[in-house]
């Protein structure tokens, strides 16, 4: 393991301790100066919400970039690159992590949105990791330009906050506003920002083309970061969402045809990691659907579908990554028969998406009991429209499992560093864990 590898790897260790501690101690808060002429402060607390997004950002880093420390290196060999190119992506990865963090924590909607910035910077660099290959290039410009240019919806409704209600503290915000043509419109534009981070139809387009970067990077940024950016703004914002029942309607409204969309996506995709992609926005959808419906069961369904989701997720990229460095192969109709030949990845990744598709002993189960709650309280249409929805997602993860591990295949399969299993193992044995003893997630 190279010396930047080890680098990111504690540098996610010790956020992860470090968050848990704070919590431990009670929590933290810091509100400082930063732009006293503007009445800009420098506000980072931990609350409930924030632990949550941070212990994932953290948790999901160490064991992805463990992983990415055997997987990287190989990849620049196959592409006859230098080693040293590593301690770039490693740096950049430390980056988002580093911006992620500083995301959750903010309390300040100017200092949430300079971190909401320099994640789309990290993961542009991250994206066009492979910056010799042209469809990598585009692919990372066309993230930056998707979510910097919504990113600019966000800064108006900040703008439009502070000349209402003369302050950009979230805390002081939620005390103070009120229904309204203010609210009414930051809501949209707050909502049409964080929706655009989280690939959610109609913009859910760049998310696919974001497979152009190395498997470590989808791992991470495409299931416990980049994307999980938004919902956690929808979370953050929510109590003024919820004073114009419209815009959470409109939540709804997007939700759903975000889990059909990505979800028929999915049962097209023959690309193991464009196929993970188009679940993502379907997965995402769940999220986003449970936070327009509200209430208990709707916050509590969104806070675990979003940790359940990024630990599941991130085990089947890496599962992905780990099969094409094992065949050479990542098209679902060219593999098949792997269980027996790689019976440690297979049974990692079956408890993943096990999770994903909701079955008994796992995590994934409280998760869609929460979702099946919180819809037929909105209506029956709801319930029966979420039934639908799970039956979809069982659908295509059963396509993508059997297909890379049933059946059989001419494929000759390489062995692969330990830390290209490990990782996964380690993600599928949590979910089950969670499944046995939910209580602690």
């Amino acid at each position: 393991m190279s010396a930047s590898a080890i680098a990111a790897v504690a540098v996610a260790a010790v956020a992860f301790v470090a968050t848990w501690a704070a919590w431990a101690a009670g929590g933290f808060a810091v509100d400082v100066p930063w732009a006293p002429a503007w009445d800009l402060r420098l506000s980072l607390e931990l609350d409930g919400l924030g632990l949550l997004y941070a212990l994932l950002a953290a948790g999901v880093g160490v064991l992805v970039f463990a992983y990415a420390s055997a997987y990287v290196p190989r990849h620049l060999a196959h592409e006859g690159r230098p080693r040293r190119e590593e301690a770039r992506l490693h740096g950049a990865m430390a980056l988002f992590l580093v911006s992620m963090l500083g995301l959750v924590l903010a309390r300040d909607l100017v200092l949430l949105f300079v971190f909401w910035d320099l994640t789309a910077i990290a993961s542009w660099l991250l994206i066009g990791f492979d910056r010799a290959n042209r469809s990598a290039r585009l692919s990372a410009l066309m993230a930056l330009l998707v979510t910097t240019i919504t990113a600019v919806l966000l800064l108006v409704a900040i703008l439009v906050l502070r000349a209402e209600y003369g302050t950009t503290q979230i805390d002081e915000l939620i005390a103070v506003a009120r229904p309204g043509w203010a609210v009414a419109l930051a809501g949209a534009l707050i909502a049409a920002a964080a929706l655009a981070k989280s690939a959610q139809a109609p913009l859910h387009f760049w998310l696919p083309r974001a497979m152009a970067a190395p498997t470590p990077v989808s791992a991470y940024l495409h299931s416990a970061a980049m994307v999980a950016a938004g919902v956690f703004l929808v979370s953050r914002a929510h109590p003024l969402l919820a004073l114009e029942p419209a815009l959470l309607d409109g939540l709804l409204a997007i939700g759903l045809l975000s889990i059909a969309v990505g979800g028929l996506l999915a049962l097209w995709a023959t690309d193991l990691k464009r196929l993970l992609a188009y679940s993502t926005v379907s997965q995402y959808g769940y999220v986003v659907v449970m936070l327009g419906v509200g209430g208990a069961a709707g916050a509590a369904g969104a806070c675990l579908y979003v940790l359940a989701h990024a630990l599941a997720k991130s085990a089947l990229f890496m599962t992905a990554g780990a099969v094409t460095e094992a065949t050479g192969r990542r098209e679902l109709p060219r593999l098949g028969g792997l269980a027996r030949r790689m019976p440690l990845l297979a049974a990692g990744s079956g408890a993943a998406v096990a999770t994903l598709a909701a079955l008994p002993l796992t995590l994934g189960f409280f998760k869609d009991e929460l979702f099946f709650h919180a819809a037929a309280e909105r209506g029956t249409w709801l319930a029966v429209a979420a039934v639908a929805s799970a039956a979809l997602t069982l659908a295509y993860l059963g396509r993508f499992w059997g297909g890379v591990f049933l059946g059989r295949s001419d494929a000759e399969v390489r062995p692969v560093p330990r830390r290209l299993v490990w990782p996964v193992v380690a993600l599928g044995t949590l979910v089950v864990a969670g499944g046995i003893a939910p209580g602690p997630f």
